[in-house]
């Protein structure tokens, strides 16, 4: 089992920033693409941005320019800095884990999510 704690979240005013973190524990033996969703009231939950254990990322073209993706691989944790933050960034964001275990079986994980309001 694996579980994933979200931190960071909070309100901004717009054009501000914040620094989400996930920290990742139990049975890992690597991490294979963390990644940031995020879900808005009445919207569905889309991705924000995800990085590979190689270090490449993807990024959601709304946030492109704006969010940065980073993880630590030795501490199995992720990051998502958050800069010129827009209201349309509202939302509860989640940190999603692609683990593969000890075991070498392979499971996604989901954290609690942590909400990011930004007011105009």
């Amino acid at each position: 089992q694996v579980t994933l704690v979200e931190s960071g979240g909070g309100s901004v005013q717009a054009g501000g920033s914040l620094r989400l973190a996930c920290a990742a524990s139990g049975n890992i033996f690597s991490i294979n693409t963390m990644g940031w969703y995020r879900q808005a009231p009445g919207k569905q939950r889309e991705l924000v941005a995800e990085m590979y254990i190689g270090g490449s990322a993807n990024y959601a073209d709304s946030v492109k320019g704006r969010f940065t993706i980073s993880r630590d691989n030795a501490q199995n944790k992720g990051y998502l800095q958050m800069d010129n933050l827009s209201p349309t960034d509202t939302a509860v964001y989640y940190c999603r884990a692609d683990v593969t275990h000890v075991a070498r079986s392979r499971s996604l994980y989901w954290g609690q999510g942590t909400q990011v309001t930004v007011s105009s």
